[in-house]
């Protein structure tokens, strides 16, 4: 695997190397450090923090280099990205506000929606990787995301939890709520969300990650956080789409940036795969009608 981690000089940078040295080890990633300075008399400091940050990381044995340029980050970064693949991307996020639909800086915003990487934003308080939380719709499209959760979930030792939220149906659909919150009979179902499902918590599990699905009803934004603030999650995964067109750019729904406005934990950008066309409408009719194995 292959990493960037991308470093200012400030101490919003500082959370993103320890995060990224805490992934980087078991991973056996190798790491690019890349310092962008917004004006080129800031290089020298920069640089001097960068050897020093890069040192940290070569002392746990991970192969690290450094680059460095000068003007705009999100520039600099997406070229860096344009031209050396990286399977994810780790920048520090401080907060700048509590208002309005930026809370952090909106630097950070852009840059995931304009490179393609994968982007781990350093925030919040975490002290160790354990408990990571994928807020999954349940759809083929996220199992891109699952399957990079799951390699690094895997490389620390975490569990995984997917959780899909389910608008609240009327009182009078109560019986379909308590089959819906049954979550074993939904695994076992031959429905689209059933089957999905079960095939993203095998997909976790076949790599060895213990992997668990929860089910919650309500409004999406705020069951992510109750769910977030029940069970402590070390990491919340989310979700950006492509946006059609022949310029490269991702789109962040309402809650990806919910998230990343008010997350007390870092939080990883994924990239959903393509919508299933007919194909995979014809995946999901076959699986649907296909035996299931015995217990």
């Amino acid at each position: 695997m292959k990493i960037l981690i991308c470093s200012d000089g400030m101490p919003a940078a500082e959370n993103a190397m320890r995060l990224g040295a805490a992934l980087a080890a078991p991973l056996k990633a190798e790491v690019v450090v890349l310092g962008v300075a917004e004006k080129p008399e800031d290089e020298s400091a920069l640089q001097q923090a960068l050897e020093k940050q890069a040192n940290a990381l070569r002392g746990g044995n991970v192969s690290t280099k450094i680059e460095m340029c000068a003007g705009d980050p999100v520039r600099r970064i997406a070229d860096e990205t344009a031209k050396t693949r990286y399977d994810l991307v780790i920048v520090g996020a401080r907060k700048t506000g509590s208002t309005g639909l930026h809370w952090r800086s909106e630097k950070m915003y852009e840059l995931i929606k304009s490179i393609s990487p994968p982007v781990l934003v350093a925030m919040g308080e975490w002290a160790q990787l354990k408990r990571f939380l994928v807020c999954t719709g349940g759809k083929e499209f996220i199992e891109e995301a699952v399957q990079l959760t799951g390699k690094l979930a895997k490389a620390v030792g975490a569990s995984v939890t997917l959780l899909h939220v389910m608008a609240e149906p009327p009182a009078m659909y109560a019986d379909l709520v308590r089959l819906e919150e049954d979550v074993a009979r939904l695994l076992e179902s031959n429905s689209e969300l059933g089957i999905n499902l079960s095939e993203q918590k095998a997909d976790l599990e076949k790599l060895g990650v213990p992997a668990e699905v929860r089910i919650r009803h309500g409004i999406v934004v705020d069951e992510v956080f109750a769910e977030a603030r029940e069970r402590s999650y070390d990491l919340i995964v989310t979700g950006s789409s492509q946006a059609r067109g022949m310029l490269r750019h991702y789109i962040m729904g309402d809650l990806t940036r919910s998230i990343l406005n008010h997350a007390n934990c870092p939080v990883l950008v994924a990239r959903a795969g393509a919508f299933a066309g007919p194909r995979g409408l014809w995946r999901s009719i076959r699986r649907a009608f296909a035996p299931r194995p015995p217990n």
